[in-house]
């Protein structure tokens, strides 16, 4: 396969400046190391065609000679003597360092690697340490949990075939999608680089009869029809536990009560939300002949047309 061109290669113009063509090749560098990409071979093999290609721009005698003769000019057997009429002699160069002497343009990207990955030359380039990546686990609990916090007990398949055993504290405040990260606990880095962080995303399962709307909680409780026209006092569930809440004599069907304070921590800290009721009045599936009777004569005592308003 013939070789490209070494300022495609770089993505730079042939008039490039010195420094421009160092600066895209540092860039260039650090996306396709071999340590950035493990296991990737067609990233291996832009990173030696990336450094080829530095190496040769990079030093003012080798670009010029590649700028007026291209690739043979390092080819086995090119005369550049023969091919310019004289200037450096009819030997049959076989490789860079034949061509340059004693130093090739190669030898420059030691210190530029280190300037890169730190100190320690070539061999530290190898074995430049590789952070850990992030991973996520879904971690499932109850509707209670989610508003008082618990500490949940879950299970990380690792890449190495360990199963390790975590204990994830779950602030109070979280729902569903929320996520918990534990520092380092992702994948292991390699090198010495440190490891991921594991974020546990969170799924709350659904409660009987509340539900969320951000911090408030909301539920439905049923009343029966005296309850509503005399009054009473009537027990509601909330996150907290049951308490006893006061039905007003009169109170209209789907009327809604709110319970300060008692709904969902923020999940930043701060007060909590509050909990609404809203009431539902359930009404009997028969009448026996009295209760019909009785109810002919409340209709008959309270008149009432709730309907008069509307022109229809």
């Amino acid at each position: 396969m013939a070789k490209r061109d070494y300022y495609s290669v770089l993505s730079v113009r042939r008039e490039a400046s010195d420094k421009e063509i160092k600066q895209t090749y540092r860039r260039l560098a650090r996306q396709y190391h071999p340590d950035v990409n493990p296991g990737d071979a067609s990233a291996e093999q832009k990173f030696k065609e990336i450094s080829e290609a530095y190496a040769v721009l990079s030093n003012p005698n080798s670009r010029k000679k590649y700028d007026r003769f291209g690739h043979q000019a390092f080819a086995t057997g090119f005369d550049p003597g023969f091919a310019t009429g004289g200037g450096f002699g009819g030997g049959q160069p076989g490789n860079f360092r034949d061509f340059f002497g004693s130093r090739t343009p190669f030898d420059g990207l030691n210190s530029l690697f280190e300037e890169l990955w730190g100190s320690g030359g070539r061999q530290r380039t190898q074995q430049a340490p590789v952070s850990g990546q992030d991973s996520e686990q879904t971690v499932e609990i109850s509707f209670e949990e989610s508003v008082l916090g618990t500490t949940a007990q879950v299970q990380v398949m690792r890449r190495d075939g360990g199963v390790e055993r975590l204990q994830v504290k779950i602030p109070p405040g979280v729902d569903t999608g929320s996520k918990v990260r534990l520092a380092g606990k992702g994948e292991a880095g390699r090198h010495s680089g440190p490891p991921g962080d594991l974020y546990m995303v969170i799924r709350v399962r659904p409660h009987a009869y509340f539900t969320r709307q951000v911090n408030d909680i909301l539920c439905e409780v049923p009343v029966t029809l005296t309850e509503v026209l005399l009054g009473a006092k009537i027990d509601v569930p909330t996150i907290d536990g049951k308490i006893t809440m006061t039905l007003p004599a009169g109170t209209q069907n789907g009327r809604r009560f709110r319970l300060r304070g008692k709904g969902v921590p923020a999940l930043q800290g701060g007060v909590r939300g509050d909990h609404y009721v809203t009431v539902q009045v359930v009404l009997p599936d028969k009448l026996d002949a009295r209760s019909r009777q009785l109810l002919e004569e409340f209709a008959a005592r309270n008149p009432l047309q709730p309907r008069a308003h509307m022109r229809w």
